[in-house]
């Protein structure tokens, strides 16, 4: 008698045991958090630390691959003086044909299928360096999404002079982020192009 009922349990443990990895291998049966198979790179400039912030947590929520686009000349608190106007960026983004030089360059851009652009906003869009970056790849079929950190400015034209200057990619409008926007936030946010 206590062997058919160890017998019965052990069957039981079993089946049930079976089952439980069978819902599980995502079949369609049972929706786990699962990791998506694009290759994602979160690429941004940050001129005085903010967006670099919001870049790497962003980079931690998505399991991507970070990058910093960094100036061959580095902007100084003077060049960042946006009420002279005639500091180094208020006469980079007064000239829209302005394209400063980028020191460094990402491996193989051509492994990743989605690439959040990041940068602060400058005169209510992006600074002259992201256009450089834009034209400086083949963004062909791939998905970018910028994001920013300002003070109270909008995304402004961002989105649409990013399409221009990569036409075969297909790119978002994005969203602004204050330097304090929390990890998970971000996590919600990319998650759609995930």
């Amino acid at each position: 008698m206590k062997l058919k009922i160890f017998v019965s349990v052990l069957i039981v443990a079993v089946v049930g045991t079976i089952f439980l990895l069978k819902s599980n291998d995502n079949g369609g049966k049972v929706m786990a958090e699962t990791k998506s198979n694009k290759k994602v790179l979160v690429a941004y400039f940050s001129a005085s630390g903010v967006t670099a912030k919001v870049a790497d947590k962003l980079a931690k929520a998505t399991g991507a691959d970070l990058f910093e686009i960094k100036p061959v000349q580095p902007y100084t608190s003077a060049d960042l003086d946006w009420t002279n106007k005639k500091s180094r960026s208020s006469v980079e983004m007064n000239d829209r044909s302005s394209r400063p030089a980028i020191a460094n360059k990402v491996t193989d851009m051509s492994k990743y299928d989605v690439v959040f652009v990041g940068f602060p906003i400058w005169w209510y869009r992006e600074p002259s360096i992201i256009d450089t970056f834009m034209e400086s790849y083949d963004f062909s079929g791939k998905q970018v999404i910028p994001f920013a950190t300002s003070g109270g400015s909008g995304m402004g034209d961002s989105g649409s002079i990013m399409q221009k200057l990569a036409p075969k990619a297909k790119v978002d409008n994005g969203k602004r982020f204050s330097s304090g926007v929390l990890e998970k936030d971000l996590k919600t946010w990319a998650s759609k192009w995930l």
